[in-house]
This record gives C-alpha cells, structure tokens and sequence, in this order.
C-alpha cells in the first residue's frame, strides 16, 4: 500500500490518502484500453466507429441531411471538427454532437468512441 498523501479534514484530524497497487494497476489498465482507442495516423487522430454498425455520413449535422455515403463496419473517423445539431441516440448515448469526418460530411457522436460526452475538438467555424 502506498500513501500519496495527507488530507487535512475541518476538524484537524487527519485523513491519509492510500492506494493499493490493485488499483493503480486497474486504472492504468482502463487508461491503456481508451488510449488504445484512439491512433494517430499520418498526422491525424482517428475513432473506432461503433462494432457491429455501419454509419451513415450525412451531408450536414442532422438525419433530415441526405445520407452522402456509408461507413462499413469497423470503420476509424478522423474528426475535423464538431458541432450541435439534432439530437440522436446510438450505442455511445444520446448526444446532439455531429462530427465532421470530411468537407460536407457528417455522423452522428452517439456512433463513434471518442470517450467523451463533450466535444473533442473544435467547433466547427
């Protein structure tokens, strides 16, 4: 057990701060599987689209935009930038945050890993 600190309490006792080897083992571990997620390539980072899904890329960030083509299973995105639109439930929750993946392209968050409720990126302009 490693004790990383103390945490002094209103009262003026103190609190010691422990964290078993387990866990720190647990957590690096969690941290290594979303790292692993996300790679960068030439340059860009890229996102696992949803298993077991084939996406549709739509021309602005909503489903009344036309489908401009479909992503095939196990597909990685980059994403330019992000941007509120209509909201849409997938596999990673319900979001209203559309990620453009190219000029005139979009998908929907709720289908792509970015291991985030936010945004990752830049608004779009």
């Amino acid at each position: 057990m490693h004790n990383f600190g103390k945490k002094f309490n209103g009262g003026g006792a103190v609190m010691a701060i422990e964290e078993t080897a387990e866990t720190v083992a647990t957590t690096d571990a969690a941290h290594a599987t979303e790292a692993a997620d996300v790679e960068t390539t030439a340059g860009a980072i890229t996102y696992p689209t949803a298993p077991g899904y084939q996406v549709n890329v739509r021309s602005g960030p909503g489903t009344n935009h036309r489908v401009v083509k479909v992503l095939p299973y196990n597909t990685r995105v980059p994403i330019r930038c992000q941007r509120h639109g209509e909201k849409v439930s997938g596999p990673y929750g319900t979001t209203d945050i559309w990620d453009s993946i190219a000029p005139g392209q979009y998908v929907s968050d709720a289908y792509v890993r970015t291991g985030s409720d936010g945004f990752v990126t830049v608004p779009c302009g």
